[in-house]
């Protein structure tokens, strides 16, 4: 059972943020301390990428644990579940999806879960450096 009312549950979620995500902004302030740059932000491809390296063609993703199924973190919701599994198995799909029409367009995609940025940043780093050579 919801402990909050309907409105109130409408209300918090709707304060969930698609871009700019503490993550993604904790991403992109140490990759740019650590002389990073070239990169484009929510560049207009497919899956939307957070961060787009225009010519190393390399497109990041910083994948919300929860909304992304994170196989480390995830917990299914105790209410809802018809909605939530279904809405994050097309979260999934999707992610698919666009992985393919990326790699169609010649662009490698990278995703890092949210746990990656906020526990292993530095891992996160060596990657995309690989990645951007």
């Amino acid at each position: 059972m919801d402990t909050l009312s309907k409105h109130q549950r409408s209300q918090l979620m709707s304060r969930i943020r698609s871009k700019n995500t503490k993550p993604e902004l904790i991403f992109r302030r140490t990759i740019w301390a650590k002389g990073i740059r070239g990169y484009r932000l929510h560049k207009k491809l497919p899956g939307k990428p957070d961060l787009y390296f225009g010519p190393q063609k390399v497109a990041v993703f910083i994948d919300g644990c929860f909304w992304h199924q994170c196989p480390r973190c995830y917990r299914a919701p105790k209410t809802h579940k018809r909605f939530w599994t279904a809405k994050i198995k097309r979260n999934i799909a999707r992610d698919l999806e666009n992985d393919v029409a990326l790699r169609t367009l010649g662009i490698k995609p990278l995703r890092f879960w949210e746990h990656d940025v906020n526990d292993s940043m530095e891992k996160c780093h060596r990657t995309l450096r690989q990645f951007i050579r």
